[in-house]
């Protein structure tokens, strides 16, 4: 059973292993959201995740058996590292089934732990039926990433910190995958202090606790697709749908165009890489998904900053195009000299930087004397682009794209 004392009893075991991370106030993101945010950073937590935290204290509290007989677990990456250091630090033998489209830096980041890496084709929800086979067949002690007392319990303690370092905090937003977080947290704050509200973010790609909570009833999804991997979860689990239902105030959902902004948010605004889990949260805040908590105190839970290098360029660029930092315009011009220098000096008169320029003849059936131009550039925001969209027409000239 999951009670407080054993919330309490796991963040005396974790003292002097896990970081206690301390919550950032964001003045920045505070003038952008119209709330007072503050940020529990977990992305730099040990493994770069709150994962270690349950891993470990499930880990603690396991027999001498079944020590000796190993332990087996399935993640598509963040439990996968808690488990990893954790069964490291006690001597335990481990293994782990991760999704094979799982990222590479999370599958050598396992390796380099200690632990043996089964790679499952398919998602979270194919590795977690492969661990319940090798459990039967070898006697394996499954460390469930969210569905079970002891793992939600260490997920707990982060509720108690944010409790005890801010008091007078009016909301805390959590990312939801299996749910494993959002219920430690919530019931260690709702039993200490029912009157602070607790909200999960979920994908719109994978939003299976939403989905099971709005519902009435525990609900599979047939797939799901997103880039936050970290929660891409079909299915919560029995124990955290519970949970949440009696004490999360309510569970959203965010875009992968949106989790891009908050990344980007985190990167320029606060210096703070968060993968796309971890930023669900502030994605949230960001685009009014929340009521009622303009003005009021809000901690967002940045729950792991352990983002593929390979798709940060790819997620930042979303998330570029998602707050209008940057876009592409085509016009149709007539091709006679001096029309690129025309339309790029007035690029340049309006403060924009041309990033890149490709000039094509039109296609049969259009004018013979006829080009297309499409310009990339560097903007401010969508205000700036519909500033240079103006004076490109005031020119004489055609827009195709993007009018």
């Amino acid at each position: 059973m999951l009670t407080l004392d054993k919330i309490y009893h796991a963040q005396y075991v974790l003292k002097g292993f896990v970081r206690h991370t301390d919550i950032i106030n964001s003045h920045v993101l505070s003038l952008i959201t119209g709330c007072d945010i503050y940020l529990k950073p977990e992305n730099l937590q040990r493994t770069g995740s709150f994962k270690v935290r349950g891993a470990y204290y499930k880990i603690s509290q396991l027999s001498e058996e079944e020590k000796a007989k190993g332990v087996i677990a399935c993640s598509a990456g963040n439990h996968a590292q808690g488990v990893a250091i954790a069964s490291k630090k006690f001597g335990i033998n481990a293994k782990i089934c991760m999704p094979d489209g799982a990222p590479i830096s999370k599958i050598e980041a396992t390796k380099g732990y200690g632990a043996e890496v089964i790679l499952v084709p398919g998602v979270y929800d194919d590795a977690h039926n492969e661990a319940e086979k090798l459990k039967e067949q070898y006697g394996y002690t499954l460390i469930h990433p969210f569905d079970d007392d002891d793992i939600i319990a260490g997920q707990g303690t982060i509720g108690l910190e944010i409790i005890n370092e801010l008091p007078d905090v009016d909301a805390i937003v959590v990312p939801v995958g299996g749910g494993g977080l959002i219920a430690g947290v919530a019931y260690a704050v709702k039993s200490l202090n029912p009157k602070i509200r607790i909200y999960g973010v979920q994908s719109t790609g994978a939003p299976s606790m939403a989905n099971s909570v709005h519902d009435g009833k525990l609900e599979t999804l047939p797939s799901v697709s997103t880039i936050a991997d970290g929660i891409a979860v079909k299915s919560p689990g029995s124990l955290t749908y519970e949970l949440c239902s009696k004490y999360v105030d309510d569970i959203v959902t965010v875009t992968d165009e949106q989790i891009s902004a908050a990344i980007l948010a985190l990167i320029e605004k606060q210096k703070m890489i968060a993968e796309g889990a971890g930023a669900v949260s502030l994605a949230a805040v960001m685009f009014n998904k929340i009521p009622d908590i303009k003005g009021k105190k809000v901690c967002c839970l940045i729950s792991g900053g352990n983002i593929d290098v390979n798709i940060l360029s790819r997620v930042i660029n979303r998330g570029l195009l998602m707050s209008g930092r940057c876009t592409t315009l085509t016009l149709e011009l007539v091709d006679r000299p001096g029309q690129l220098k025309e339309v790029i000096s007035i690029i340049a008169q309006s403060g924009a930087n041309v990033t890149g320029v490709l000039h094509e003849r039109t296609n049969e059936g259009t004018d013979i004397n006829g080009c297309y131009l499409k310009v990339s550039l560097e903007t401010r925001n969508f205000e700036h682009i519909n500033q240079i969209k103006t004076m490109l027409r005031e020119h004489g000239l055609k827009l195709i794209e993007g009018e």
